[in-house]
């Protein structure tokens, strides 16, 4: 089931950010992840519109959106490749319609996901907080 984000998740939420951010972005310093997780707990989960996948009531993964853009995807790790990411996206663009997403070009995972669903793009950018380059994908629904 996906639903609403709730306060209440937030502890569940950022369990599965720290774990899956450890596998697809283990090439990040330790100081920047550590600094990335109080701004995902303090600022970006209060202000983003944020969905959390839930089934027999734990939350396996979660997605948040900035308006059209993916601020954040992401699903516990013991779950990949269960169409969890898929759901999530999906339930993004039967809200917003086209989507876009920036995704660390070092993150095969995340990338790997993004070609799958049918997101498109090549220009790169520097993250301006850890200095590493982005993917900028898009997402556009067909017909």
């Amino acid at each position: 089931m996906i639903r609403t984000f709730i306060s209440e998740d937030t502890d569940a939420v950022i369990a599965i950010w720290r774990s899956a951010s450890e596998l697809a972005h283990a090439f990040l310093p330790a100081e920047f992840m550590h600094e990335a997780e109080r701004l995902t707990r303090e600022i970006y989960l209060p202000q983003a519109e944020t969905w959390v996948y839930e089934r027999n009531g734990v939350i396996l993964g979660f997605i948040g959106l900035i308006d059209d853009y993916i601020g954040g995807l992401f699903v516990d790790p013991a779950h990949h490749g269960e169409g969890i990411g898929r759901a999530l996206v999906d339930k993004a663009v039967a809200e917003k319609g086209s989507l876009a997403v920036e995704v660390f070009v070092d993150n095969a995972i995340g990338r790997r996901f993004y070609a799958a669903y049918g997101f498109q793009g090549e220009n790169q950018v520097t993250d301006p907080h850890s200095g590493f380059p982005l993917l900028q994908l898009t997402y556009e629904p067909r017909g």
